[in-house]
């Protein structure tokens, strides 16, 4: 058990699948909760940070963020350096993370510009202090319209800016499939924007997975679970050596699949067995209730994974991030230095 942590902890991590809000400080939430005037109790904040069989969920923490406690900037600027600054103590060495605008500039009403600077402000301070390096991805809120979407893609146009790398889709994805965002995906794609897409979460139909894939043609794929229900799919990743990020933690299956038998029939062990290219991140750490190298060791405890997968799936998340060619060289060569 020590070695195994010592072995996850140290080492050297790249993150492509964490959310913002869902870094949030315990203390961070309380504090923004008592300056609103404590529109919620100190009870309701902590209970975002429970888990068990009936969460209360991630989805209502942000909500909860976006509608009453984000109000300022400044609030975003600290998320983001507290986020890298947690990252820096996992040996996350580099990080693209997620931020959805469209709740912070309609709902919160921060302007687009105002935000991403301090997203960006803090990630330069958290390269200085703490020498990690964090890149953005701008996230659709699939649950608002498909024009909210293109309209967050065009505030990205109107503000390049080279640490903000691509867009996202996220929240919710139960009749909210990728094909009603396809405008706001071609629009970013044409603009020289990365593409990713969380797709096949929740059980949600393989042929989302099917969309993002041959429609989008996205650069990589959020958790891809239900893939594993029509093969020549995932054949065709297979071979396309597509990477996929996958979360352990996924409040799904611990939902709904019985204790005793949620490791053994988690979709993650046989995409492990299938040779699948995954990488393993934190999505949610603070409201999951886990961190990243805790992640990394549910990979061997949980679903089977050897040493030497480990170092696949740190190699995989190398080549499935959107850094320099540059960059990946180096970071793969500290990887296999690590586990020789």
């Amino acid at each position: 058990m020590d070695n195994l942590y010592s072995l996850c902890h140290n080492l050297p991590k790249v993150e492509l699948h964490c959310h913002l809000f869902g870094t949030i400080r315990k203390e961070t939430f309380l504090d923004f909760n008592a300056r609103a005037g404590k529109p919620f109790t100190d009870e309701e904040i902590l209970s975002f940070y429970i888990r068990g069989e009936k969460p209360v969920g991630v989805l209502k923490a942000f909500r909860t963020l976006d509608s009453e406690l984000i109000k300022y900037a400044k609030d975003l600027y600290r998320l983001t350096i507290e986020y890298l600054e947690d990252a820096k103590f996992h040996n996350i060495r580099y990080t693209e993370f997620s931020w959805n605008p469209t709740g912070t500039v309609i709902t919160s009403r921060i302007p687009y510009r105002e935000a991403q600077g301090a997203i960006l402000e803090a990630i330069d301070d958290a390269k200085k202090q703490f020498g990690v390096t964090g890149r953005l991805i701008c996230a659709i809120d699939r649950e608002d319209s498909p024009e909210r979407a293109v309209e967050m893609v065009n505030w990205m146009i109107a503000n390049k800016d080279p640490r903000v790398l691509g867009i996202g889709i996220d929240y919710r994805e139960t009749n909210r499939g990728p094909e009603l965002f396809h405008d706001a995906y071609v629009k970013a794609r044409k603009n020289g924007l990365k593409l990713t897409a969380h797709a096949g979460e929740y059980e949600a139909p393989w042929e989302n997975v099917d969309y993002v894939l041959n429609t989008l043609k996205v650069d990589r794929i959020d958790h891809g679970y239900s893939m594993l229900h029509w093969p020549e799919l995932v054949d065709q990743i297979i071979k396309e050596e597509k990477v996929i990020t996958v979360v352990p933690t996924n409040s799904y299956y611990l939902r709904n699949l019985p204790r005793d038998q949620w490791a053994a029939k988690h979709p993650i062990r046989k995409m492990i067995k299938l040779g699948i290219r995954i990488h393993p991140n934190s999505d949610d750490p603070t409201l999951h209730a886990s961190d990243s190298t805790k992640d990394w060791m549910m990979m061997v405890e949980c679903f089977g994974a050897g040493i030497e997968d480990l170092k696949g799936f740190a190699l995989n998340g190398i080549d499935g991030s959107w850094m320099s060619d540059k960059e990946k060289v180096e970071y793969k060569e500290e990887v296999r230095k690590y586990f020789t």
